[in-house]
């Protein structure tokens, strides 16, 4: 395996407003620190409405999974490692809410969904998927795997696209076309009505939780060979949830956080001359840095840290 120590920062910035405003405060001294000592290699810049957001796209890069938007095969790779070919999908069980003009969808590691809940609504919509040929495996709460030809080139949206504790992102924005997600959206309308009334959504409402009602396709595709192992990178998700969330107290604090303790560490690394890789990734584009031996100009241009740190961040 590699012994790049990597950083991989999600949502380091957002085009929010009130990310815009906790930015123009925020001081991250380790960072600031790196910037100045590393060099911007890869860019990868893309529309705020992809399939596969800016985070998911550098991970799969490191992974050497890159692949069209919203065809990154992340349930295929993670079955290669049991020694399972073919077309995989994650699905998640889920919660929508249906608002005045739009659903939308609560993030799923809200939902206090344990191990008993999530077999009992598996064992409940297994039948019917199996009638479409999808043949489904428990992974654990919140994440089923799911095995089938249907997925083979369906493209899907990441959670991390669609989730939002605020309720500002339409689910059916979001849906695979129905040309070939044709399937998928009927299970998920029969999915609705089968659980309306299911014995454990009764359950779960006498304890104050969410109804699971419907599930959320990602991660499909097939691989066509597995890539070599690497060693995954740092990839604190303190800012993603924040920031779904639009809790900008929040982000700003775990940004501080992953300052002093993640940038802190990389720093470490790259004055011990490590081989390390730093990417930055908002809602369009990501970028990386790594270590790379420095001029008398670029050392200077430390100096200015903290307006390249501020350029750096608004330009994702």
């Amino acid at each position: 395996m590699s012994t790049l120590s990597h950083l991989l920062i999600p949502f380091a910035a957002s085009d929010s407003e009130g990310c815009r405003a906790a930015l123009a405060t925020l001081r991250l001294p380790h960072l600031e620190r790196l910037l100045a000592r590393l060099t911007p290699t890869t860019r990868d810049s893309g529309p705020e409405d992809s399939l596969s957001p800016p985070h998911e796209r550098a991970l799969a890069r490191h992974h050497g999974l890159a692949a069209a938007d919203g065809l990154i095969p992340w349930a295929a790779w993670r079955a290669s490692q049991a020694g399972q070919d073919g077309a995989w999908a994650f699905i998640t069980p889920c919660h929508w809410q249906v608002m005045t003009d739009h659903i939308v969808m609560a993030r799923p590691d809200t939902l206090g969904l344990d191990e008993a809940d999530s077999r009992a609504v598996l064992a409940a919509v297994r039948p019917y998927f199996e009638e479409d040929g999808i043949a489904l495996e428990y992974a654990h709460p919140t994440l089923w795997l799911a095995r089938s030809e249907i997925f083979h080139g369906l493209a899907t949206a990441s959670l991390d696209r669609v989730v939002s504790g605020v309720g500002s992102r339409n689910v059916d924005d979001w849906m695979p076309p129905t040309a070939q997600g044709g399937p998928l959206r009927r299970l998920q309308s029969e999915m609705q009505m089968l659980l309306y009334t299911h014995p454990v959504n009764d359950a779960r409402a006498e304890r104050g939780l969410l109804p699971i009602n419907s599930f959320w396709v990602s991660g499909s595709g097939a691989l066509a060979a597995p890539p070599p192992p690497v060693a995954a990178p740092r990839m604190p998700l303190a800012l993603l949830h924040a920031a779904q969330n639009e809790d900008w107290a929040g982000w700003t604090t775990a940004w501080q956080q992953i300052d002093a303790e993640d940038c802190a560490a990389l720093l470490v690394d790259v004055e011990q001359g490590t081989q390390v890789q730093l990417t930055l990734c908002g809602e369009r584009n990501a970028q990386s840095f790594e270590a790379a031996p420095r001029s008398f100009l670029q050392k200077i241009s430390s100096i200015f840290s903290r307006q390249r740190l501020s350029a750096v961040l608004e330009q994702l």
